[in-house]
């Protein structure tokens, strides 16, 4: 007699099955991702704000305050998940709400666009978090192909990032945008409807269901909570929307005489809270606690200023890319967006290869000298921008191949950086508060969106011109990398001369 293995159990190429559902469920919710941030620059510019002589700044705080919320929005999204409704109808309702928000933005009218955002950072504070939490619970406890399931996710990510900035940038560069934000709609129906076939063939077993005491029946002001918290999730998206709006206050003359960004505002009380409590910790922590835990939060400080040059590439690149980069007849300043993906699935395994064949020769680096380095890589990569004014034309248009040439440095950065900074924050941090570190992990990246404004505010183009390349933009935008590129560099300098004491301080953790 044969015993047939439960459909849970089943594998596919050495890996749970699950994975594969949760592979592309991944993949086509990054498709709609990045698919909508690759024209959400330039349609603010060129729709939006196109009246206003202060559109690149207008563009730069909003594009801030969406990403920064956007990352926020997952601590809360997460929790609620966790204490509550469970993975599974959180990735559903967060799948939802971010494809009814990339369907509003395909409508071409202010109120729409504002709430379409909020819809887009409500469903993914419930999405993003759960998908990849999803993945671990797949696994047993000390399995060993966790770690190459997750890098074959992550591969996921990436193939979404590179294929949508090309097919959704190329609807809305012949069609018009709202073909380009249909299609990312779509993207997020796909990957919802890979996650409901999962389900449905029985391949997660009882994984991602709401918690045994999460009393999601359990009634609140009379309304169960399965149903409170999508009600609450949707009414929440005027206030946010109303967040979004509020990066200015304009005169009678339709300038700006003053920012009023409510987000940077929050986010700068959150942050110096955060810093406030984590001192504590550190003073209330024992001695080798205080050690790793100080580590942790320089760690999470490096990744911050990481994140902050490389985000850039939704924003300031972009704009680079559409008014000082001769793209002709290669690809539209939107489709650049994919060359960051491009590189990273082309990178990822021959550098984990390398580590691979380091780690053999007792020679891998430690986790702060890996830092160091992509931070070095991300400074060299804006000096790439910073020096491309040297060659161009009398129209200011420089060559494309300085564009391919600084992505490629920066996602050898991001790969020195990104795949190792999770693992230690868990690693480094005393096991009763790893969870509250993790939050802090995640809103680092929200707090990487400001520094995104910030210098997206510092390099902004005031014109109304349709037409605004040439030389004058030009000289703006290389002058700002150079100095982002110093910066970079600098940081990197520094982190690798204190490496050896970082060294020290983490002690046993590599």
């Amino acid at each position: 007699m044969t015993h047939t293995k439960p459909a849970h159990k089943k594998e596919l190429f050495g890996h749970p099955k699950g994975l594969f559902y949760l592979f592309f469920a991944e993949l086509w919710e990054r498709f709609s991702f990045y698919g909508m941030r690759a024209l959400l620059t330039l349609y603010m510019v060129q729709v939006i704000f196109e009246a206003l002589a202060e559109r690149d700044y207008a563009t730069a705080a909003v594009y801030a305050s969406y990403g920064s919320l956007v990352y926020a929005s997952t601590v809360i999204g997460g929790r609620i998940s966790d204490s509550i409704i469970g993975m599974r109808n959180s990735i559903f309702l967060g799948g939802i709400l971010m494809s009814i928000g990339h369907f509003v933005l395909a409508i071409e009218n202010n109120i729409a666009f504002f709430l379409a955002l909020s819809l887009i950072i409500v469903g993914n504070g419930f999405f993003k978090p759960n998908i990849s939490t999803f993945v671990g619970t797949l696994y047993d406890e000390g399995d060993a192909r966790k770690d190459s399931g997750f890098t074959i996710f992550y591969m996921g990510i990436n193939i979404g990032g590179w294929v949508a900035p090309l097919l959704c940038g190329w609807l809305a560069a012949k069609y018009g945008w709202h073909y380009g934000f249909g299609l990312a709609g779509i993207g997020m129906l796909t990957g919802l409807l890979f996650f409901w076939s999962g389900i449905k063939k029985g391949v997660f077993g009882d994984k991602g269901l709401p918690p045994i005491n999460g009393n999601i029946d359990k009634k609140v002001m009379g309304i169960k909570q399965r149903y409170l918290i999508p009600i609450l999730a949707v009414v929440s998206a005027p206030l946010i929307s109303y967040l979004l709006s509020s990066y200015k206050s304009l005169g009678s003359d339709g300038t700006f005489f003053e920012d009023q960004n409510i987000v940077n505002i929050i986010f700068k009380l959150i942050g110096i809270t955060i810093l406030l409590y984590l001192a504590y910790i550190i003073y209330k922590a024992k001695v080798e606690e205080r050690k790793k835990l100080f580590v942790a939060v320089l760690i999470t400080v490096f990744m911050t200023i990481f994140w902050g040059f490389h985000e850039l590439s939704g924003s300031v690149i972009t704009l680079f890319a559409a008014r000082n980069i001769d793209l002709d007849g290669i690809m539209s300043a939107s489709q650049t967006n994919s060359l960051n993906s491009m590189w990273i699935i082309i990178l990822a395994i021959p550098i984990s290869m390398i580590w691979t064949r380091l780690s053999k020769a007792n020679k891998n680096p430690r986790t702060p000298y890996k830092f160091g380095l992509g931070l070095l890589f991300a400074g060299i990569s804006f000096y790439v921008l910073a020096i491309s004014g040297n060659s161009a034309n009398e129209s200011g248009l420089v060559p494309f191949s300085y564009l391919l040439i600084m992505y490629f440095l920066l996602s050898v950065g991001e790969l020195f950086m990104s795949p190792v900074g999770l693992s230690k924050i868990t690693d480094l941090s005393p096991k009763r508060i790893v969870a509250f570190m993790m939050g802090v992990w995640f809103l680092s990246s929200a707090f990487a969106f400001q520094v995104v404004g910030f210098i997206g505010k510092q390099l902004a183009i005031e014109s109304t011109d349709k037409n605004v390349g040439g030389i004058e933009t030009l000289s703006v935008y290389t002058d700002g990398f150079e100095l982002i590129a110093y910066y970079s560099i600098g940081a990197g300098v520094l982190v690798l001369l204190a490496s050896p004491l970082i060294k020290k301080l983490m002690g046993n953790v590599h």
